[in-house]
């Protein structure tokens, strides 16, 4: 037989035991419905939960950003200034280069959208002649800070409203949740390994006469270990899919009453789950988990086993 032949049949032997390897891990699996569901079902809670978490705060981020008051600087003008005036200054903003944009909102249009809110319509009669004044919402470029500085210098600006302390208070809050969530992915991490490699641990000890004629007859750990490694990764891959199958309910379970909160705030906003590739990456995580945990295991028995041996 020449070497090409010799090294064709090597990798056909070599393909073949890791498909009997996979084939025979999910026999196991299989074969011991309940103390699988149940392996599988505590990895997927310490999947889920900083998955969960990371989720919530993708979502709160999401919100903020969309916010974009959260950005602008009010500047409410005088009462005397007409009009004209204040569509002539809101131009003049506009050509700065630290200012994105600028709305101008009338006296008319802030008593239309008083009436719209509902509950101030009999006192806004009350009053008569409209109370308000002309408003500039100025969407900042740079630093909100230093343009609400500015703008406070304006003749025509009466009041300079500036509301950003809530949003790096709630970026503070953001950068220590997803802090928090990367602590809870190692902390669960690890508990979802240790899991795994105590599961196959016992199905290591189960299997250790069969391990030992293996030696014998000069099977190589790669060889020995492969089943095991596939075992561990079948346990990760179904625990990551039962992670974000638990996670997709959980959004089902609150899509509806967030948007209806939402609605009643005038804002279209809703949940947003697991991109397509983010939930790829989710199970191939989880699967490489359990591969990883498995292989842990299965080197440490087969290292010890052969310094036994000798």
């Amino acid at each position: 037989m020449s070497a090409e032949a010799k090294s064709q049949s090597r990798l056909a032997m070599w393909l073949d035991h890791h498909a009997y390897s996979l084939v025979a891990s999910l026999g196991r699996l299989l074969r011991k419905p309940w103390a699988s569901l149940l392996t599988v079902g505590v990895m997927a809670v310490a999947i889920a939960l900083p998955l969960g978490l990371w989720a919530a705060l993708s979502n709160v981020e999401r919100l903020a950003g969309t916010v974009q008051q959260s950005r602008q600087v009010g500047v409410f003008l005088k009462p005397e200034i007409a009009p004209g005036r204040a569509r002539a200054l809101a131009d003049e903003l506009r050509g700065r280069a630290d200012v994105a944009a600028v709305e101008l909102r009338t006296p008319e249009q802030g008593l239309a959208e008083l009436r719209q809110a509902g509950g101030f319509g009999e006192a806004l009669d009350a009053v008569g002649e409209n109370p308000l004044p002309s408003l500039l919402r100025v969407t900042p470029r740079g630093d909100e800070a230093l343009l609400a500085e500015s703008l406070k210098a304006l003749p025509e600006a009466d009041l300079v409203q500036h509301d950003a302390a809530w949003r790096r208070r709630l970026d503070t809050w953001l950068r220590f949740g997803g802090r928090l969530a990367w602590v809870l992915a190692a902390l669960l991490g690890l508990g979802a390994l240790l899991v795994v490699g105590n599961t196959v641990r016992l199905d290591i000890q189960a299997r250790r006469e069969e391990i030992g004629v293996l030696q014998l007859l000069g099977a190589s750990d790669g060889f020995i270990r492969r089943p095991f490694l596939y075992l561990g990764a079948c346990y990760g891959l179904l625990a990551g899919a039962l992670a974000l199958a638990l996670l997709s309910a959980a959004e089902l379970a609150l899509r509806e009453p967030l948007a209806e909160l939402a609605r009643s705030y005038g804002s279209r906003f809703a949940l947003q789950g697991f991109a397509p590739l983010q939930a790829g990456a989710v199970v191939l995580a989880a699967g490489l988990l359990g591969w990883l945990g498995a292989g842990l295991v299965a080197g440490h028995f087969l290292r010890q086993s052969r310094a036994d041996a000798r």
